[in-house]
């Protein structure tokens, strides 16, 4: 971050002038200086015939950069331009070596040894090193974020926050890796990406040993040891380890979705979920199964499908014992013990388990059916029935059993042939207490008891 905030600050550095003591003292602006000169050439000539407090005279760039074209008033800011270009650092810190093109940056920098923190917050207490680190910190406190955006209209606290985001608009990505040509848009990102081909990872936790090549990671991982979240939300109160996590969460209660489909204009509020639905339309499918070459656009979907290979059902129900490959599927089933019904449709009062039920409930009300085989024209009102319906043409048979060897094309044929080698009777007679391994068979057998009669087929 350190090396981030060092880039902006200098790439915001234009026209930084070094006047001579005897007419100007040092922390005067070069605005300044060309009035003061004027306002002495003027007392020499004409004194008392010009409003001096009022006069502004812009003075000639006499000093230009061959490299970039740009122009200079004084020598001073030119000499100290011409370093950007031939990399000259001549002030250099006798404690650990590191150089500096400008003197004031060294002066800084020497804090650091020191540990010198003269600018002290009066609301909390917190001291600083630099004055802009106290002035950008004193921002927290009143809520100011003067730089706004031009183009989305979105405000920051730092102005090298928002030259970052102005990267976002024009796409440009100026800082290219040197070993695998790829470019980023901070030069920071550059340096971090740097280290994977370095493999460096200076920075170890004294707690668990974990290394990390930034110290922020190492920062932000310590904080996992200590219980600290320094983020709380005014809004609801909650707190978190990661102001990055706090950024996010923001956006729940704001409604932003900073991250646009160029293609469809669908809006994301993670960049992370932006990445993952550009592949809808890219085609992309990243992630490849080994054991039978299946590919998925998302990583959670390919570890969900990993599963069926390896038999893992992690979730497990904790009244009837129950696994399940899915934490949603398991939340599902618990609604069966629970007899929560939350979804409940509109139009006739039926409820259901899972909101999916009822959205399947609600085609019978409109008669859609939008999911169509290419190969019989069969329609279907769910997808998911369309896939399975594929199968009967393709003769897939994705679901094997391990124990005997029988193949599925369908998930709930394979499971019900699973309860013979388990023995799992799930589906109990609420009368007389029998147990079935299919629901099919209960509802037969409740007919005994309501004594309703089975309609024969007559031969």
């Amino acid at each position: 971050m350190e090396l981030i905030k060092e880039e902006f600050i200098k790439e915001e550095i234009e026209d930084i002038s070094y006047p001579e003591p005897s007419r100007i003292k040092h922390e005067d602006t070069e605005e300044q200086t060309d009035q003061v000169e004027v306002k002495q050439e003027l007392n020499e000539e004409e004194e008392g015939h010009h409003n001096f407090t009022t006069q502004r005279t812009k003075a000639k760039k006499l000093h230009t950069c061959t490299q970039c074209g740009k122009s200079f008033t004084h020598k001073g800011s030119f000499d100290t331009h011409t370093r950007i270009h031939s990399g000259e650092r001549p002030y250099t810190c006798t404690l650990c070596g590191k150089s500096f093109i400008h003197k004031g940056d060294l002066n800084k920098h020497l804090r650091i040894h020191s540990g010198e923190k003269p600018y002290t917050c009066t609301q909390c207490g917190k001291s600083f090193t630099h004055k802009g680190s106290f002035d950008t910190h004193m921002r927290i406190h009143s809520g100011e974020r003067p730089y706004t955006c031009t183009q989305c209209g979105k405000s920051f606290t730092h102005k090298a926050n928002l030259n970052k985001h102005m990267k976002i608009h024009s796409g440009e990505k100026p800082y290219t890796c040197t070993q695998c040509g790829k470019s980023f848009t901070l030069k920071g990102d550059l340096n971090k990406h740097m280290q994977i081909h370095t493999g460096q990872k200076p920075y170890t936790c004294p707690q668990c040993g974990k290394s990390y090549t930034l110290k922020g990671d190492l920062n932000k991982h310590v904080r996992i040891h200590t219980g600290e979240k320094l983020h709380t939300c005014t809004q609801c109160g909650k707190s978190f380890t990661h102001k990055g996590d706090i950024i996010k969460h923001m956006r729940i209660h704001t409604g932003e979705k900073p991250y646009t489909c160029t293609q469809c204009g669908k809006s994301f509020t993670q960049k992370g979920d932006f990445n993952t639905h550009m592949r809808i339309h890219s085609g992309e499918k990243p992630y490849t199964c080994t054991q039978c070459g299946k590919s998925f656009t998302h990583k959670g979907s390919f570890d969900t499908h990993v599963r069926i290979h390896s038999g893992e059902k992690p979730y497990t129900c904790t009244q009837c014992g129950k696994s399940f490959t899915l934490k949603g599927d398991l939340n599902t089933h618990v609604r069966i013990h629970s007899g929560e019904k939350p979804y409940t449709c509109t139009q006739c009062g039926k409820s259901f388990t899972h909101k999916g039920s009822l959205s399947t409930h609600m085609k019978i009300h409109s008669g859609e059916k939008p999911y169509t085989c290419t190969q019989c024209g069969k329609s279907f009102t769910l997808k998911g029935d369309l896939n399975k319906h594929m199968r009967i043409h393709t003769g897939e048979k994705l679901y094997i059993c391990t124990q005997c060897g029988n193949s599925f094309t369908h998930k709930g044929d394979f499971n019900k042939h699973m309860r013979i080698h388990t023995g799992e009777k799930p589906y109990t007679c609420t009368q007389c207490g029998k147990r079935f391994r299919q629901i099919g068979v209960l509802n037969k057998h409740m007919k005994i008891h309501t004594g309703e009669k089975k309609h024969l087929k007559v031969i």
